[in-house]
């Protein structure tokens, strides 16, 4: 190693003060004030879940803003009440997560030549980034706005079709506020 590639570093000298930490407990000190102060105010974020839900809340006293959250999948269905894929894969390829996972096989109906057999989403793995939405030329996955989805194993939580169908039926009625 050559002598001009070593670069010697000279640590800083503190005053008195900053030896003991005194600004940095008086900034958090000051910070914690300014946290009670607005909680006896009563503009406090704190929300009783699960009696208190998101949706209820206004945006300015910490709600969601519904027009631009995206919670958890659904495949939809068509006027016929079959799924609406028609598995072209342009979701899994568009997916920067990696994943959703299709299987396709020939329809049994003459409307389209495809379908998929097997459709899962790794809801822990996914980044709900909606480039799956927006990739689907037959809006057929889409996002909803459900967020409390609960799982105690990894596999509960990979949707398969039946699941993304179901939540399409639980979410088909509700629009946003």
């Amino acid at each position: 190693m050559k002598a001009e590639d070593v670069v010697e570093l000279q640590e800083p000298e503190l005053s008195g003060g900053e030896r003991m930490f005194v600004p940095a407990v008086l900034a958090g000190l000051g910070l914690t004030m300014r946290h009670i102060r607005r909680t006896l105010r009563g503009k406090h974020r704190t929300m009783q879940y699960p009696e208190e839900r998101r949706e209820q809340l206004s945006i300015f006293e910490g709600g969601m803003d519904l027009q631009r959250y995206r919670g958890v999948h659904r495949l939809n269905r068509d006027e016929q009440g079959r799924v609406k894929c028609v598995a072209c894969y342009m979701c899994s390829t568009a997916c920067p997560a990696h994943c959703i996972h299709i299987v396709g096989e020939e329809a049994p109906w003459p409307d389209r030549e495809k379908y998929p057999v097997k459709f899962d989403i790794d809801e822990l793995r996914c980044i709900y980034c909606g480039m799956c939405e927006e990739a689907c030329p037959v809006n057929a996955i889409e996002l909803t706005y459900e967020y409390d989805m609960v799982g105690l194993t990894r596999g509960e939580m990979i949707y398969d079709k039946e699941k993304l169908l179901m939540m399409y039926d639980v979410t088909v009625e509700k629009k946003p506020m």
